[in-house]
């Protein structure tokens, strides 16, 4: 079209992208649903459209601490300190029947830990690995507990790249001996990223 001839260029259907489920063409329109980090492109004409959803993060448990005074006079000692006290995760929901999670929630209750301390863990390793058996990350760390490396979890079983049941008792054993529980791995994994 010749810009000095006074003509009016009209557009062709627009095309309508809208960042929510996989995509499917739907008539008339060529509109697009994306899902979250996802592509989809799109051809018309001479022109071509391509449209990456962004990524939808889901918001980290807040953990906030109590900083409340705790009374701890003696009859030779009338100072008071200040204890943090960490507030529980989130509640974990039902784990599937021999799932990673529910052999998880049975070996925590085996060690006489409540619900709290499952939360707990549930949350730290959401957060980890997604309670993914095969969960690599470049760094080495590998596993449900991501152990760093991997190869640690050797200790408990030969079997501890497949099973979630020897990842599992590794990490417990870990988190047991380097934070008491899971409540107080899951408090250094908010307050430092890691654990």
């Amino acid at each position: 079209m010749n810009p000095l001839s006074g003509a009016v260029a009209a557009t062709a259907a627009p095309v309508s992208l809208a960042p929510t489920a996989p995509s499917a063409q739907v008539a008339a329109g060529q509109s697009y649903t994306v899902a979250s980090g996802t592509t989809v492109a799109t051809s018309r004409d001479a022109y071509t459209v391509e449209y990456t959803a962004p990524v939808v993060k889901k918001a980290a448990p807040v953990v906030t601490t109590d900083t409340t005074e705790t009374d701890t006079a003696t009859a030779t000692d009338s100072s008071a300190s200040a204890t943090p006290a960490v507030t529980a995760a989130p509640a974990a929901a039902a784990a599937t029947p021999g799932s990673a999670q529910a052999i998880g929630a049975e070996l925590v209750a085996a060690r006489g830990w409540g619900t709290d301390q499952y939360n707990c863990l549930v949350s730290l390793w959401n957060k980890e690995s997604g309670w993914n058996v095969y969960a690599a990350n470049p760094s080495g760390a590998y596993g449900i507990p991501q152990a760093l490396p991997g190869s640690k979890m050797s200790s408990v079983g030969a079997d501890w790249q497949t099973n979630p049941a020897t990842q599992i008792t590794w990490g417990l054993n870990y988190i047991q001996g380097r934070y008491g529980n899971p409540c107080g791995a899951w408090a250094h994994s908010v307050a430092n990223n890691w654990y």
